[in-house]
């Protein structure tokens, strides 16, 4: 049996040779602690430098701002612990959206268990926040603004620098998650608002278990590990090859973003144009990631995954695919959890053909036709 098509870019991309070439040296001879005073570490230390400089030039911050984590989860869980935590917040309240990443939204629920108020705003039918919403919402007690950039299951792009402004006005720090941002749009964090962000490596072509954390100078954090103080508060020996490949990812990424965007657009161009079953696109048609297609086909009423064997793609993030339960962000935008259930997410990008689009289109047109004529399988 052939390997499935793979179209969950949403969960992870594949890794680009580069990154694995740049990779390569320091899992083999360039084994140093990058802790090490001595050449070996030495060596390795000037590798995760290399690799500091580059993130932080992804997102137009300076390099001592930026600190390695294990991924986009742990450095969530950084920003959002540790700002609660530390001694010097007196504010209790972090406002959030219904429609953010589990890392974000179980994160507060803990924090709001240890005694945080948490308000959680809904969205729009197509996805977005609205900015008078979050005015309406915000107030002098609130500590914490956390709201996505991209969406990780409709691609949506939240308009993050009207929302930190809004955040900012009443002294709240503004945290985004740009898991699936980051390295595809053009981000800076000083014209943007934003006091802590974070990021991952596997969603732009790098490796899993690296990410990191943007802080903004002065913005105090409790650590989340403690040990030997490495990375400015977060502890542990730092993988460098993994660093490596996300400093690589990020380079290829600022210089592919055209691009990869152009190749993105083109791509969801052809697979919407291929399809002649009827079908929604969840979310905005013009705030949006191209490379994120989230679909839904009137008349079916099951989940659609078990009858594509030939797609390697999903229904939502993989975290749900774990769960068994319907999108947590489909139904915020609406959709009743049986239309949660039979939708599409289609993640594609750079190593993704048009031809493959077709041939997921094709697949698509016959199963639809076939389940929506009545043939509904349990």
């Amino acid at each position: 049996m052939s390997n499935p098509l793979y179209l969950d870019y949403g969960a992870t991309t594949p890794l680009d040779p580069r990154v694995a070439a740049a990779m390569e040296p320091w899992g083999v001879t360039g084994f140093g602690n990058p802790h090490s005073a001595h050449l070996w570490g030495y060596q390795a230390r000037a590798a995760v430098e290399l690799a500091r400089d580059s993130v932080a030039a992804a997102i137009g911050a300076p390099p001592e701002t930026i600190a390695f984590t294990s991924g986009a989860t742990e450095s969530v869980n950084w920003a959002l612990k540790g700002l609660m935590t530390h001694p010097g917040n007196t504010r209790r309240r972090i406002l959030t959206t219904a429609t953010e990443h589990n890392c974000v939204l179980e994160t507060a629920r803990y924090l709001e268990s240890l005694g945080a108020q948490l308000t959680v705003l809904p969205v729009r039918g197509d996805g977005l926040l609205d900015v008078d919403d979050l005015a309406r919402a915000m107030g002098d007690d609130v500590a914490l603004v956390s709201i996505m950039l991209v969406n990780n299951e409709i691609g949506v792009i939240q308009p993050i620098a009207d929302i930190a402004a809004i955040a900012r006005r009443h002294g709240a720090v503004m945290h985004c998650d740009a898991a699936q941002g980051f390295g595809k749009i053009a981000i800076d964090v000083d014209a943007m608002g934003i006091d802590l962000l974070s990021l991952t490596a596997h969603k732009i072509y790098g490796p899993k278990g690296v990410g990191a954390l943007y802080r903004r100078p002065y913005t105090m954090l409790t650590p989340l590990l403690h040990g030997g103080g490495q990375e400015d508060g977060r502890s542990g020996t730092l993988p460098t090859a993994l660093i490596a490949g996300l400093g690589t990812a990020a380079r290829l990424a600022v210089a592919q973003m055209a691009a990869d965007a152009a190749h993105a657009r083109m791509l969801a161009d052809t697979l919407l144009g291929a399809l002649s079953v009827p079908h929604v696109v969840h979310g905005s048609l013009d705030r949006r990631w191209p490379g994120n297609l989230n679909l839904g086909f009137p008349g079916v009423t099951v989940p659609l995954l078990p009858h594509l064997p030939g797609l390697a793609l999903s229904s939502g993030s993989a975290c749900s695919a774990v769960t068994g339960r319907p999108s947590h962000v489909l139904t915020a935008l609406g959709l009743s959890d049986t239309q949660a259930r039979a939708a599409l997410r289609l993640g594609f990008g750079r190593f993704t053909t048009a031809t493959e689009m077709v041939k997921a289109a094709d697949d698509i047109n016959t199963v639809v036709a076939r389940l929506g004529a009545g043939n509904q399988a349990s």
